[in-house]
Parts: structure tokens; C-alpha cells; sequence
């Protein structure tokens, strides 16, 4: 196992079914439970940042005319259901989980509390934040930074619909080559969008690598954290 406790980043994207019209689909989210069981057996210890673009997005709320605050604070909202979902999925495994949120809801979730977050990986449960960073104008890119950092994260995983990083993109660029390493200071160089810039920043200072990965790869996730996944890793190098 090459890395112990990590912070998983899942666009909210991933969890749907456009073809079937569902916003969660059962089929992923349980493959997403059954990965994360393998993991924990092995010792890993996982926390989980998700986005809510499947539900509401907020600067696409701000296009069709909703104040961009607003529309941020709904799209962070639409992060906790997300959460509410995979914890329900994991459950259905017989893991423990705990849902922590940026804004406080104690009907359905536990505020975010560094120490206490740390202490229920410890524990072995698995810790989903919701409610991203709990202010506007930051992305769930950020508070994944953030949170990585703030629980001394061996690494940052981000799950994408692609391989890794990549020159440019691969789906518009035939010629587009992968990076199987590459460092912070080359992909700024290079404009590369790994991460908005803010979370990229953050991970960059707190020496926190970035493993870029392809979210449906079967046993994506645990290749990751073995070490053999053909993503992309970011780091001082």
C-alpha cells in the first residue's frame, strides 16, 4: 500500500446516469463501496470530498441569471445529498461512515471538527465532508485541498473521466500525450488544469501529491493506492 490516509475528490458528475435520468446511480455507488471495502481492509484510511454538479452547479446558476452567493451556497447543499448518497452506499457494505459539513445541519450530519474528523479515520470510518469549504466563490476542488491539508492527507486523489493529465485534452486532441509524473511548478507552467488554481496552490505549499485518475477504471481506486495506476501523479517530483 503505498499511501495510508487519503482524501478521494469525486465530481458529483460521476455519480449520475444521464442515459437513465438518475441523478445517483445505484450501480456506481455501489462499485464505489465495494472498492472502498477492498481499501479498508488493506488498512487505508479514507475521507471523501464530493461536488454537486450533478444536482445544481453554481456558476451555471449565475449564467441563468441567480446571484452567484446564492448559487453557491445551492450548489453546496447539493454536495451534502451527495454525501447523504455515498454514505447510504457505503452503509449498505457494513462500513462506517460519518458525514461532516462546512455548514451546520445536526439533523443529518456532524460539523466539520479537524480533530474529530481525524479521530473517526483513526477509527476506521470512513469520513465524507460535505458543504465544501462553506463560503462562496470557492470551488469543491478547494475544500478537497483543504481538507487534505487540514487531515494531513498522504495524498490527494482526484477522479476524472480520463486516464491522468494530459498536454491537452484528449477527447477534443488526438495527439494529446499522458504524463505519467509530472511536477506543480511544469503543469502551472504548462496552464495544465489539474485543479482551479486556488486548490492547486494549496496542495503545491503543504507538499501534498495529486494523483489524477480515470474514476471508471474498474479497481481504479485501489490500483491508486497500491501504487500501479496509470494515472498521473503530481508532486515537487
Amino acid at each position: 500500500m503505498k499511501y495510508k490516509r487519503i482524501l478521494l475528490k469525486i465530481s458529483g458528475e460521476a455519480l449520475q446516469n444521464k442515459e437513465k435520468a438518475l441523478n445517483h446511480d445505484p450501480v456506481i455507488l455501489a462499485k464505489v463501496a465495494a472498492q472502498f471495502k477492498q481499501m479498508l481492509d488493506m488498512g487505508a484510511e479514507i475521507a471523501v470530498v464530493v461536488g454537486g454538479g450533478n444536482i445544481f452547479r453554481g456558476l451555471a446558476g449565475a449564467d441563468k441569471g441567480t446571484d452567484r452567493t446564492t448559487g453557491d451556497y445551492m450548489g453546496m447543499l447539493a454536495t451534502v445529498i451527495n454525501s447523504m448518497a455515498i454514505q447510504n452506499a457505503l452503509e449498505n457494505e457494513g462500513i462506517e461512515t460519518r458525514v461532516m459539513t462546512a455548514i451546520a445541519m445536526p439533523a443529518i450530519a456532524e460539523p466539520f471538527i479537524r480533530r474529530k474528523a481525524i479521530r473517526h479515520l483513526e477509527k476506521g470510518r470512513v469520513v465524507i465532508f460535505g458543504a465544501g469549504t462553506g463560503n462562496p466563490y470557492f470551488t469543491t476542488d478547494s475544500a478537497a485541498a483543504l481538507r487534505a491539508s487540514e487531515i494531513d492527507a498522504d495524498v490527494l486523489m482526484k477522479a476524472t473521466k480520463v486516464d491522468g493529465v494530459y498536454t491537452a485534452d484528449p477527447v477534443t486532441d488526438p495527439t494529446a500525450t499522458r504524463f505519467e509524473t509530472i511536477s506543480y511548478q511544469d503543469a502551472l507552467n504548462r496552464q495544465l488544469k489539474v485543479m482551479d488554481a486556488a486548490a492547486f496552490s494549496l496542495c503545491m505549499e503543504n507538499d501534498i501529491p495529486i494523483v489524477v485518475f480515470d474514476f471508471f477504471k474498474e479497481n481504479g481506486m485501489v490500483e491508486v493506492l497500491n501504487g500501479t495506476d496509470s494515472g498521473t501523479l503530481v508532486s515537487h517530483g
